[in-house]
């Protein structure tokens, strides 16, 4: 008789890139990119830990900015050993020829990391902030009560849903959006306690509770409850309270999402729903090429014993 497979929750995690997918262990990140030649390009950088990290609600916000940074970085990467000799950057602007001339790769690096930062937080203030300025403006026409937050945490959800219903049907987000279920289906095999290998992989489920699919609808629903108690006497100061809110909104939604990605119960199955009915659209079956990618992404990181993985 076979002996049953022994399963097991861990932290290793990852992000689907541009041909590619970047793995994170306790100790170790991979980095692994197909070439345009076919084979697979892999790069390697140590996990930093901080004193943040053991902080509960603070470690949220703190993380989601340290993942904005990295995750440019990492696509930035892909980009360029994705597409090889094809790999050309726009003619920089003279602004950018005069940071290049007179400033350290420090400051530049700064810069990046800045750019990265601001780019992610606009997305997120445009699904805080645009609903409530849509329904301000209604509720001068219209009295609408208490419905005022009803309104205002639908448009959020379907603003959410219609961006990446739209981001999906792009050919090649779609690919990124392939790659994103062959890291998932790859790190459900090693929680299985299976063998690394296509076939293996290939059979199981492309989604996962542990997802920065399901962190995002993790904060806009904690946001939509976190701020119903906000007022509603000025559109302008209910933004303002708002975005001093939303690191507590990220830090609660990282604390929930820890939850689900280490426990299997009812209460955490509720969690994860609305997370992985999204994941519908940002996680699609790979081919074979791609679960090699992740398998090879995958190796470098994973700990000596599984329980080390463990949050």
């Amino acid at each position: 008789m076979e002996q049953a497979k022994e399963r097991f929750k861990t932290s290793v995690g990852g992000q689907a890139l541009m041909e590619g997918i970047m793995m994170r262990g306790p100790e170790k990140i991979c980095v692994a990119v197909r070439k345009p030649t076919g084979e697979i390009d892999l790069s390697y950088e140590t996990v930093k830990h901080h004193a943040w990290q053991k902080i509960p609600f603070v470690r949220g916000a703190v993380a989601m900015i340290e993942n904005l940074i990295l995750g440019y970085r990492y696509l930035m990467h892909s980009a360029e050993i994705s597409m090889g000799d094809d790999f050309t950057e726009e003619e920089p602007s003279k602004l950018e020829k005069w940071i290049e001339e007179h400033t350290g790769p420090r400051f530049q690096s700064f810069l990046m990391a800045l750019a990265a930062v601001a780019g992610g937080m606009l997305a997120i203030v445009l699904f805080m902030v645009l609903p409530t300025a849509i329904v301000g403006l209604v509720s001068k026409f219209v009295n609408l009560g208490y419905g005022k937050v009803i309104l205002e945490g639908v448009l959020k959800i379907a603003m959410f849903v219609a961006y990446l219903f739209l981001c999906s049907k792009m050919k090649e987000i779609h690919r990124v959006f392939e790659y994103h279920g062959a890291e998932h289906k790859t790190i459900a095999c090693y929680e299985a306690g299976e063998e690394l290998t296509v076939e293996n992989v290939r059979k199981h489920c492309r989604f996962h509770p542990r997802c920065g699919t399901s962190f995002m609808i993790l904060v806009l629903i904690v946001s939509i409850l976190l701020f119903s108690v906000l007022p509603w006497s000025s559109t302008g100061l209910r933004v303002v309270l708002k975005l001093l809110l939303l690191p507590l909104v990220m830090g609660i939604s990282y604390e929930l999402i820890k939850l689900a990605g280490r426990y299997d119960n009812l209460a955490t199955r509720i969690i994860s729903a609305p997370g992985v009915w999204l994941q519908h659209l940002t996680t699609f079956e790979p081919d074979d090429s791609m679960i090699e990618v992740a398998i090879a992404a995958v190796k470098p990181v994973l700990p000596e014993k599984p329980e080390d993985g463990l949050w």
